[in-house]
């Protein structure tokens, strides 16, 4: 008979809080892993002719990553809960690792859609670390430590299209792969040296640790309605970068890698809009705040979509895109980590499925999309799932 779901030392009230030294660790530790599901995206135009297949299929290496981070946070992520928390992030760190060498080395687009998916599985280690933060901060700060944190994060999704361009455009595709495993060893061996040991787990076996994650779903409400949220705008982010890439490549911009991959700088706005996020959580203004930074995404591709071959329509599109998205996730992480602390891990695995299985949606639909009616059909495609999770949100508001 399994044991019941003990509370853990995640349960505890935390007065004294989280090293700022520790923070930035944490921070520039998630951007730097959450950074290779993302060096591809850039790259898909290139892909698609190194490995001779047509567009949508290349569009599909994002679809793979996603899909696999999205199993990862299912079987991978609960374990947070069960076991040493610095162990875990290590050796999963050092698989990801091992995942980066095989994307290098793969000789055909099936065995780099393995290796993305490998790469999609063990990059959940952001997943653990966010959660980790959020027990170590103090109950009144805790908002703003998860937007640090988090803002390290949006960096490292940002600032990975840029490098991975401008590597890629220097010492050809293969180089960013090599690189980021080698940065993946190192951040293993820095990790086991800063992270705090975090005993005192839930006794419980792995399957009744997974089916607690389902009796989440079903007990509380903020949880589901947050990930409708997450789902629909993370859909909207995903068509984005996905079909970006293609609209780039071709006339009348036709820009080269190093280019295409700068445009994820412009997203440095959303990184910015994660403390400020965090700040309008603690002080009781989320509810009002979530339905603004939707309606930020859904506005961004009315943008794009009217102006599908302007610049400055995609510059400010993509910015106020960034923020809306950035905004909405640290709102909807910051009101899911307050509603059963001894589960947080698992509250993680809840939310970040259903999130980035909305991301795979959006990257498989963008893609497909534009290889039938171009930006225009990525844009409804994109504009769409912000509006059904407005219309949702209007129903919180009168409750």
């Amino acid at each position: 008979m399994n044991k019941p779901l003990a509370p853990d030392a995640t349960s505890s009230p935390n007065s004294q809080g989280i090293s700022p030294a520790l923070v930035l660790a944490m921070a520039i530790a998630t951007g730097v892993t959450v950074a290779n599901i993302y060096y591809a995206q850039p790259l898909l135009d290139t892909l698609a002719k190194a490995f001779d297949v047509p567009i949508h299929t290349a569009g599909l290496i994002v679809t793979v990553t996603q899909l696999g981070y999205a199993a990862g946070l299912m079987f991978l992520v609960p374990l947070g809960d069960m076991i040493e928390r610095r162990r875990l992030v290590v050796t999963v760190t050092l698989l990801t690792s091992v995942a980066l060498v095989g994307a290098a080395l793969a000789p055909s687009i099936e065995l780099f859609f393995a290796a993305s998916l490998a790469i999609g599985v063990t990059s959940v280690v952001v997943q653990i670390l966010v959660p980790f933060a959020a027990h170590l901060a103090a109950d009144h700060a805790r908002g703003r430590v998860v937007g640090r944190v988090m803002s390290g994060l949006l960096l490292g999704i940002l600032l990975a299209r840029t490098v991975s361009g401008l590597m890629s455009d220097a010492f050809g595709w293969r180089s960013m792969f090599w690189l980021a495993a080698g940065v993946m060893l190192i951040q293993a061996a820095v990790l086991a040296r800063v992270l705090p040991r975090d005993p005192g787990k839930a006794q419980v076996s792995y399957p009744a640790l997974l089916r607690s994650v389902l009796h989440l779903l079903r007990d509380e409400p903020v949880l589901r309605r947050r990930i409708v949220y997450g789902f629909c705008v993370f859909a909207s982010f995903s068509a984005l970068w996905t079909a970006l890439p293609f609209l780039l490549a071709a006339p009348p911009f036709g820009y080269s890698l190093a280019r295409i991959g700068a445009f994820g700088l412009l997203g440095v706005a959303g990184a910015m809009a994660a403390s400020f996020a965090g700040h309008l959580h603690d002080r009781g203004y989320a509810r009002v705040a979530t339905g603004g930074f939707i309606a930020l995404v859904m506005l961004a591709f009315a943008l794009m979509g009217l102006f599908p071959h302007a610049l400055a329509a995609l510059v400010v599109g993509i910015v106020v895109l960034d923020l809306g998205v950035q905004g909405t996730q640290i709102l909807n992480q910051s009101a899911i980590y307050q509603l059963s602390p001894e589960a947080r891990s698992r509250l993680t695995t809840a939310y970040m499925t259903c999130y980035f299985a909305g991301g795979a949606a959006g990257s498989a639909g963008a893609a497909y999309a534009y290889s039938l009616a171009g930006w225009v059909g990525v844009s409804w495609i994109g504009a769409t799932p912000p509006l059904l999770a407005l219309l949702y949100w209007l129903t919180e508001r009168r409750q």
